[in-house]
């Protein structure tokens, strides 16, 4: 059970990506780089280092993604002003047309991806996935973590 759990989740996550990719395509972005205008509508002034680590990439790939979009009008970098060193990141209203027409289009693959579920089946999966989640954020107790350690070390 637990590993058809982990294949299928990755499984779904990684064609669902795949969808995504080709979906961005035709409005000239790339899945990654719509997945950072997502963060950023959803966290305006983030920074890179945090956008990175949410994005699961390294900082200069971040960093990168960001010039190019930054290029594109799509993003812009405002200094920090409590660090001089740090660059807050915020959508332009030029990337809010985008953003909508990119959230339709993912609404159409959800549908696609949920096809012959029922409302109550659509909910049932994400209350259930929401669990999942939950449970994997939640910080392993201090003796769950040295009885599992003591397991795989003995």
């Amino acid at each position: 059970m637990q590993n058809n759990i982990a294949f299928l989740t990755s499984d779904v996550s990684r064609l669902l990506r795949k969808r995504f990719d080709v979906v961005s395509r035709r409005f000239g972005v790339t899945g990654p780089q719509w997945r950072m205008l997502a963060a950023l509508r959803r966290t305006p002034g983030v920074n890179q280092g945090a956008l990175a680590q949410w994005l699961e990439v390294e900082a200069i790939t971040a960093g990168r993604m960001i010039d190019r979009l930054e290029k594109s009008g799509m993003v812009e970098r405002r200094a920090d002003p409590g660090d001089r060193r740090v660059w807050r990141l915020y959508l332009t209203d030029a990337a809010t047309p985008l953003l909508d027409e990119l959230f339709g289009c993912a609404t159409d693959v959800f549908d696609e991806a949920l096809n012959g579920f029922a409302a109550a089946e659509r909910d049932l999966l994400l209350a259930l996935l929401e669990r999942v989640r939950a449970n994997l954020l939640e910080e392993t107790p201090p003796e769950k973590a040295f009885a599992l350690g003591a397991l795989s070390h003995g």
